[in-house]
């Protein structure tokens, strides 16, 4: 399990990185970053199974303790999960695009 920062998850993220919000829906609906998918912290554990196992997860919350236990219960289950800092609210503060609702 590693945490990165916003400017490492932003290069990763323009590369098509998996990227799950661990946020509550209404937090998600909010504003999220593009191409994220949520799976609120209590739902992981029936989410885990469908998670890539070859390639990272980075994990994404409001300011990044909730993404730091996910990633941590992830990288049990053998995923190469990455935690980061700074979570959505960093995002927005450093102007990176944000969409709102939950059909992303």
């Amino acid at each position: 399990m590693q945490e990165v920062n916003l400017m490492d998850f932003a290069a990763a993220h323009a590369q098509g990185a998996v990227v799950l919000d661990v946020r509550e829906l209404f937090e998600y609906a909010e504003g999220h970053v593009p191409g994220a998918r949520s799976v609120p912290l209590a739902e992981l554990p029936a989410a885990v199974g469908g998670l890539p196992r070859n390639r990272p997860v980075y994990v994404i919350c409001a300011g990044g303790n909730r993404s730091l236990a996910a990633a941590q219960f992830l990288a049990r289950a053998g995923v190469d999960a990455r935690s980061v800092s700074g979570g959505t609210g960093g995002w927005i503060r450093s102007g990176r695009p944000v969409v709102t609702g939950v059909g992303a």
